[in-house]
Formats: structure tokens, C-alpha cells, sequence
């Protein structure tokens, strides 16, 4: 009964938490125009398209590491353009939908299942791959707030000392994992969360992937924000964090309007004036960076991996139509039980 009621939870959380984002949203977009976002995107140019365009391809190269390094934890070895076609639509669809893990773990369960994985180990390499951006932002959260402790007082008006010992503790959670693979050390438990300590060489891996592939996306703000705005990409990189992980937390699909909204209230310095003209167009030049990033980041891909899609899964569907238009589809009321259970006579064998 517990089990049926939380199902229900994390729906009703992401809602909720789009809801309120799109207020805050409304609220602090006030005054801004469309047209003013749209001379903001046009403003920026080739050069930063094209730099936008390497950081997205640089983010989904590490996605498909993620991937390729959960396969290789589980002992399995697969080509990288499979892979890395797997892992491009299991993201793309995953940071879309909502609910990452679980979306994307069907894809894998799809495509891997006909290479010869099984569900336990699809469930493992979807759990490592997750694991994997959980540990990078872990690492480069740590870093951010060792070196840029009052971006944290922004959000929570968290003490600078304090964001820079709990940048502290990050760090020292990401030595402790590598150093546990070292010297393979019994799995870490967190309450009823176990952590099994990998390979070196796999933690290894780990330890660069994830950063890869969260720079790679944070760069795409960093090359779309104009230069007047722009912070530096270390601030933008604390930022996207923050703004990343609560789309993710929220279990809004595509972390839409949470995403934006926290990346403004950080963005935006505090107690300015909403109705000044300079403010407003600092929040069109902000939001058309935003758009940028979902529009690089999350629309393209959706749209290349439901062709990907289309394309892969062409015969199943062409049954499928070929069934219906056949008149083999019949009403629920009509349908016959699918699955007979019949006593089957074998014959001894013969001996000769």
C-alpha cells in the first residue's frame, strides 16, 4: 500500500515544482519582451554557435563514455558507435521526459538486451551511469565552493565559511571513493545505500568523464551569455550545477521552468530593480543563453533521437501497421485470452 502511494509522489513533486517555478518565472520575466530575446540570440553570432555546437557534442562524447565505462564495470565490451548511438538516445530522451534513470534505462534495456546483456545487468550499467554524473557534480560542486564559496549565500544565503567546508567534505568524499577502489575496501553504506567500490581503473574513468561532460554542457551558457553578463565560465559552471541538479531533482521533464528559474535567481544581482530597462534586458539576454542551452543541449537531440528511433524500430512498427491494416487488430471485448495453457504430448524417443 506504502509502495502504491509513493509511486505517486515524485509526479505530484514535478508538477508542483513546475508550477512554482513558472510563477517565479513570470515574475521575474516581467517587462521582458520576445522580440528582446530573440535580437539576443541573433546578436551573438556564427562564432558562438559554432563554440556552442563543440560543447554540446563534447557533453554527449562523455555521455557515451558513461556508457562505455558501466560496460565495462559489468564486464562487457561493445563497439562505440553502438554505444555511443545508445547512450545519445537513452540521454536525450532521459533529460526530456523526466524520471532520467528510469527512461533512459528502458532505451538501454531495448538495445542492450538484443547485445547480449541481460536486465540485472542493464539495470547495473543505467544505476553506474547515474552514479557516474552524480560523482562528477559531487567533484566539481566541491571545487566551485572551495574556490567561489559566496556563489552558495546566492541561493540559500549559506555563510561563505560554510559553502567552502562543504566543498570541503565533496572533495573528500570523491578521494574516499577512488581511494576505496584502490585498496578495495568493503562497499560504502549509506543507510540502506550501498556503494560497491569498481576497478581503479574504472573509478579512474570516472573521475574525468563526469567533468567532461557537465563542462562540455555548462559551456554552452558560457558561449551563448554576452560578454557584459558574463561572469566567467568557473561562476557559470557553479550556476549551471545548481540549476542542472534541480531540474533533475524536480522531476520536471526536461527540468523546464525550474532549470531557468533558479539559474536567474542566482544570475541576477539581489535587490535590483525589476522595472529598470538595463535589468530587463539583462534577463532577455540571460533567458536567450537559456534557450540556447535547451534548444543545443536537449530539443536537437530529442528530435535526432525519436528519427533514431523511427528508424531502428521501423520493422516492429511496420508489423504493427501491417496487423491493424490487415484487420488482425481486434476490440479488447472480442480478444481472445493471448496465452493458452495446453497439455503437450511428447512421443518417447525412438531407439534404434
Amino acid at each position: 500500500m506504502m509502495k502504491n502511494k509513493l509511486e505517486y509522489v515524485w509526479p505530484v513533486i514535478g508538477l508542483a515544482a513546475v508550477v512554482f517555478s513558472v510563477y517565479l518565472l513570470s515574475k521575474e520575466l516581467k517587462g521582458v519582451e520576445v522580440g528582446q530575446v530573440w535580437r539576443a540570440v541573433v546578436d551573438r553570432g556564427p562564432l558562438m554557435l559554432l563554440l556552442a555546437f563543440a560543447s554540446t557534442t563534447l557533453a554527449y562524447a562523455a555521455l557515451a563514455w558513461y556508457d562505455r565505462i558501466a560496460l565495462m564495470h559489468v564486464g562487457k565490451k561493445l563497439s562505440w558507435p553502438v554505444v555511443s548511438v545508445v547512450s545519445f538516445v537513452a540521454y536525450a530522451l532521459g533529460h526530456n521526459i523526466g524520471v532520467s534513470v528510469l527512461s533512459s534505462g528502458l532505451v538501454r534495456y531495448r538495445a542492450y538486451s538484443k547485445m547480449g546483456l541481460n536486465a540485472a545487468e542493464v539495470t547495473v550499467v543505467t544505476a553506474f551511469c547515474a552514479f557516474t554524473f552524480a560523482y562528477g557534480a559531487v567533484f566539481l560542486g566541491g571545487i566551485v565552493l572551495v574556490g567561489e564559496p559566496e556563489l552558495l549565500s546566492r541561493l540559500f544565503h549559506f555563510p561563505p565559511s560554510a559553502a567552502f567546508l562543504l566543498g570541503l567534505a565533496m572533495l573528500a568524499f570523491v578521494l574516499l571513493y577512488q581511494a576505496g577502489a584502490i585498496l578495495h575496501l568493503k562497499p560504502l553504506r549509506i543507510r540502506s545505500l550501498q556503494i560497491a567500490y569498481p576497478k581503479p581503473t574504472i573509478a579512474f574513468r570516472q573521475l574525468f568523464a563526469a567533468p567532461i561532460e557537465i563542462v562540455g554542457a555548462a559551456g554552452i551558457i558560457y558561449f551563448a551569455l554576452p560578454d557584459a553578463l558574463n561572469p566567467g565560465f568557473f561562476v557559470v559552471l557553479g550556476m549551471f550545477l545548481a540549476s542542472f541538479c534541480a531540474g533533475l531533482i524536480s522531476n520536471a521533464p526536461g527540468g523546464v521552468g525550474v532549470f531557468e528559474a533558479v539559474f536567474l535567481l542566482i544570475m541576477l544581482p539581489a535587490g535590483a530593480n525589476p522595472s529598470d530597462p538595463a535589468v530587463i534586458q539583462s534577463k532577455a539576454e540571460i533567458i536567450a543563453a537559456l534557450l540556447m542551452f535547451r534548444l543545443l543541449y536537449l530539443l536537437i537531440p530529442l528530435a535526432i533521437s525519436c528519427v533514431i528511433v523511427l528508424y531502428t524500430e521501423r520493422q516492429s512498427l511496420g508489423s504493427l501497421l501491417g496487423s491493424i491494416v490487415g484487420g488482425k487488430a481486434v476490440e479488447a471485448k472480442d480478444a481472445q485470452p493471448a496465452i493458452k495453457l495446453e497439455t503437450v504430448r511428447q512421443d518417447p524417443p525412438q531407439h534404434s
